[in-house]
């Protein structure tokens, strides 16, 4: 069972990274018309509140749109949003994929610009590309503050889902914090990632690394993946979808940029290498340790090569995956229990996580 607000498997879901496999309507123009909305979602009672709210949904979408680009590789296309006014543009690894190079139409524009890859970090699913020749009026977004993400707010969805430029969509936040394992595949890193905004704005393949805004005309998260339904052949789950929120994407943001690497994950280690531990009827119980970093967060707690963990606080550990995905719902310098068999004894440890290395 896993802890409050993590998501390792969702029972008949899954979930798909949101880059388009094709390139078609690459350079549709941005469809005419404003989002229609219906008081009753509101719940105000107080005359014109409904013109009021669609008032704040064309205000946001005025203020934040201009700042949402397509991104077009040689085997498909996603979104992104511009970051800077030098033509720094963030946005999923997985849109990225292997590319070097890129096609960039920005919002209102049918000519694509080029741009070459700043650097990616597939182990939190974002990358930097640069506008080779950034034209003059780019209008960087402005990103809001993740710790003030309420469960409720309105939300945005900006992108170019199946190649339509500068689409948008609406619905709330449905959750927050939550820690998802992303699928892996041709293009997707197979990330997880803590601390993610949930979200019932449609997010569907082109979404990704588009831009999730609050009506203070704010990116509160970048759009990354959405919930699948096998039994339906892979089909789109309405309403669940997840931003990776805005202060993880600026912390990697500003140190690819800088750096041309992330030199600081934000992302919690206990310091061991591991597998999954499988019992005597072969069904996974746990992660084995393998190795163990010298004078690490694991190393200086006691643990030792061959421990099998079992949990992470009240979060229970059948796998390397489960372990994974435990880790990414804490930070660094977070102290937890630590259960884990030695011997065929469980014992318990208190750990002080580290900090996750970097390439």
């Amino acid at each position: 069972m896993l802890g409050p607000g993590a998501v390792a498997a969702l029972t008949a879901l899954a979930l798909a990274g949101c880059s388009s496999g094709t390139s078609s309507d690459a350079s549709s123009p941005p469809e005419s018309g404003s989002p229609s909305v219906t008081a009753g979602a509101t719940g105000s009672a107080q005359p014109g509140g409904a013109n009021q709210l669609q008032s704040d949904y064309q205000r946001v979408i005025k203020d934040v749109l201009p700042s949402v680009v397509q991104i077009t590789t040689g085997s498909g296309l996603g979104s992104g949003i511009v970051y800077d006014d030098k033509g720094d543009i963030v946005t999923n690894a997985h849109v990225v994929g292997t590319a070097t190079t890129f096609a960039v139409t920005l919002a209102g524009s049918t000519k694509p610009l080029d741009a070459t890859l700043v650097a990616s970090y597939p182990d939190s699913d974002l990358a930097v590309i640069k506008l080779s020749s950034p034209p003059g009026g780019l209008k960087p977004a402005s990103f809001g503050d993740s710790t003030k993400v309420e469960l409720g707010q309105i939300t945005l969805a900006m992108g170019s889902p199946l190649g339509l430029s500068s689409s948008v969509t609406q619905g709330i936040v449905s959750a927050t914090g939550r820690t998802v394992s992303e699928p892996s595949g041709a293009g997707s890193p197979g990330a997880v990632i803590g601390n993610m905004v949930q979200t019932s704005a449609a997010i569907n393949p082109g979404n990704s690394g588009g831009a999730l805004v609050n009506l203070d005309s704010q990116v509160i998260g970048i759009n990354t993946l959405a919930a699948t339904e096998p039994e339906s052949n892979g089909a789109a789950a309405p309403g669940i979808g997840f931003a990776i929120p805005a202060s993880t994407v600026t912390s990697i943001a500003d140190q690819l940029i800088k750096e041309g690497k992330v030199t600081n994950s934000g992302r919690a280690a206990l310091g061991i290498t591991a597998r999954t531990f499988f019992d005597q009827n072969f069904r996974p119980a746990g992660a084995v340790v393998v190795a163990v970093a010298p004078n690490g967060p694991a190393d200086s707690a006691g643990l030792q090569v061959g421990d099998v963990i079992t949990r992470i606080g009240d979060t229970a550990v059948d796998s390397l995956n489960s372990l994974t995905t435990a880790l990414a719902s804490l930070a660094p310098d977070t102290k937890v229990t630590v259960t884990f068999t030695r011997d065929g004894q469980s014992k318990t440890a208190e750990v002080t996580l580290g900090t996750l290395p970097t390439p």
